[in-house]
């Protein structure tokens, strides 16, 4: 079975160090910030509960799940109970604490981040290495994670609420009040900046499989880029202050010039490439080779390949050296406290609703893809079949599909994180992950362990190419997608590009909204079938809430009128 054991709080430190309350009581374990990051052993368990705090029980505080639900080219779907999804794709709140646990385990993620950054830096680690180079090495890049996962997380919370309260010591004052929306990204900027200059800088193929799905150098540039892009753009189109800088907490600021520079070294240092065929990217391309059957017609037509998910020497695939930065999953377990957390919802709320195909599995049916992308994205592109999944098409074994269960039902489903499954020797149809890691538990909702991708390195291309104003990333990327032919740079080709290459990634909402597209981006209407009975889509943005969610109810009423809460909610 995969390893995830890096992503799993294991030591009873990561709780002490989580909030302000805890902190106050006894050690468990005699572990506490006094005695604990002394060893190799206390940094890895440490760096482990800082990933864990990605995993958001609360699905609707999943980052990717949120992003696409209120992304245009989605439809909220799911069951005719499922009002939640429905509510969040027409700009409402379903609840007064939807996205209470996005706020509150990225500031979990923040404050153990904070531990490891201040006590790290204090020890010395020379007796478990064989040189003090080596040991140094260990220190720098726990110290650099570190750094870029506190930006990570503010990164989240400012792309969903705006400015936000910056915690950025132990001891630092947790009811204060909120940052401003720049001094929130000047903190996230200067750590992804401190994170490049402080991790060392090794080669993704260097780099030891099972260190697969921490950041490294390479991750932190991609990201500072993300970054730039999002805040520069953010102030110029949502906020009507135009700028082309990224600020930094210490007065300075980063350029353009800048920015692509980190990128450049990343482009020619990093080790990172793109995958020779965009489809080998998802697991649908291995279905086949799993299952020993030619289960999906169209993959073998097109003589597809999966490149895996487990980094270059990867346990299943050719090799994957295009994905950079992932949330890893493994299979969640109901005997277990929020183990269904750690299986990819996205796969079982995404997959079509009420139908257990082969390869296609059911799933809740959440997402329907708008029918104006499929409509408007031409034949010759890969990506679109590569992308979007169709009903009733005998090549991709959904000619058995029974439409009628779900809401929003437009006919396309997201293809690229969808339930994947066949036959056993004895008949049962179980999923193919199940199968490959040799899993007991073959509930439907558990069975998910494709990893998602946060950071491709095709979005570094792309980023370079709107950053610089150029055409070589797109043209690369087009290059990739079956030798689409060259284009000149233009924002518009830019923004194509992104959309074809990354929809249903949870990217192409952050871009509307820092475009300013997301103000124009929701005035169709178009027919989808209810359960069955024939319906109007038709959904309009709210320009007063500026791309942001409401904050959780919860953390305003424990703030006692600290927060103002967000226009619009």
């Amino acid at each position: 079975m995969k390893n995830i054991k890096y992503f799993i709080a294991i030591s009873a430190i990561i709780a002490v160090s989580s909030c302000s309350d805890v902190l106050d009581t006894e050690n468990l374990k005699d572990k506490s910030l006094e005695t604990f990051y002394k060893s190799p052993t206390d940094i890895n368990e440490a760096i482990a509960g800082v990933y864990n705090a990605i995993y958001t029980t609360n699905v609707h505080s999943e980052e990717q799940m949120a992003a696409n639900l209120m992304d245009n080219m989605m439809l909220g779907g799911g069951g005719p109970d499922d009002k939640s999804a429905k509510y969040v794709d027409n700009f409402e709140d379903p609840t007064d604490d939807t996205y209470y646990d996005m706020w509150g385990q990225s500031y979990k993620g923040i404050a153990r981040a904070n531990a490891i950054i201040e006590k790290t830096s204090a020890t010395n680690f020379n007796t478990y290495f064989d040189t003090p180079a080596q040991a140094e090495e260990f220190k720098k890049q726990a110290i650099g994670e570190a750094l870029f996962m506190r930006a990570f997380f503010y990164f989240r919370l400012a792309k969903f609420f705006g400015g936000v309260p910056l915690i950025t010591t132990i001891d630092g004052v947790k009811n204060g009040p909120r940052a401003t929306y720049t001094e929130t990204f000047a903190q996230i900027a200067s750590d992804l900046k401190l994170a490049i200059e402080t991790m060392p800088a090794r080669p993704f193929p260097s780099i030891p499989t099972a260190e697969y799905g921490h950041a490294n150098k390479w991750v932190a540039e991609a990201y500072l880029a993300r970054v730039f892009l999002f805040y520069t753009g953010y102030m110029t189109n949502i906020e009507k202050q135009a700028t082309t800088d990224l600020p930094l907490v210490d007065g300075s600021k980063l350029t353009a010039n800048d920015v692509a520079a980190h990128l450049n070294d990343c482009i020619n240092n990093s080790g990172y490439k793109l995958a020779s065929d965009f489809r080998n990217i998802w697991p649908y391309s291995y279905v086949n080779k799993a299952s020993g059957k030619n289960i999906l017609p169209w993959a073998t037509t097109e003589n597809l390949s999966w490149i895996g998910q487990d980094g270059s020497t990867p346990t299943f695939g050719t090799g994957n050296f295009e994905s950079m930065f992932v949330q890893r999953f493994s299979f969640g377990d109901w005997g277990w406290s929020n183990g269904n957390i750690y299986t990819n919802r996205l796969v079982l709320f995404n997959s079509l609703r009420d139908n257990s195909l082969v390869p296609f599995g059911a799933g809740w049916g959440w997402c329907t893809v708008n029918p104006k992308l499929f409509n408007n994205w031409s034949d010759l592109d890969p990506r679109k079949r590569g992308s979007i999944l169709e009903v009733g098409k005998a090549d991709q074994g959904t000619e058995n599909y029974v439409a009628g269960f779900g809401t929003h039902e437009t006919g396309y489903y997201n293809k690229k994180y969808t339930s994947l499954q066949y036959p056993t020797a004895a008949g049962a149809t179980v999923g193919m992950f199940v199968q490959l890691y040799g899993w007991k538990n073959t509930d439907m909702q558990l069975m998910h362990a494709q990893d998602f991708i946060f950071m491709r390195f095709a979005d570094v291309l792309l980023m370079h190419s709107e950053i610089t104003q150029t055409s070589a990333g797109i043209n690369a990327v087009r290059a990739r997608a079956g030798g689409l032919p060259p284009v000149g740079y233009s924002i518009e080709a830019l923004k194509e590009e992104r959309l074809h290459e990354f929809a249903f990634e949870g990217l192409h909402w952050f871009d509307l909204v820092r475009w300013g597209d997301v103000e124009t981006a929701f005035n169709d209407s178009f027919p989808v079938k209810n359960t069955g009975t024939d319906a109007t889509y038709s959904v309009k943005y709210r320009t007063e809430t500026k791309g942001l969610v409401p904050i959780p109810e919860t953390e305003m009423r424990l703030a006692n009128g600290v927060y103002n809460q967000n226009p619009g909610w």
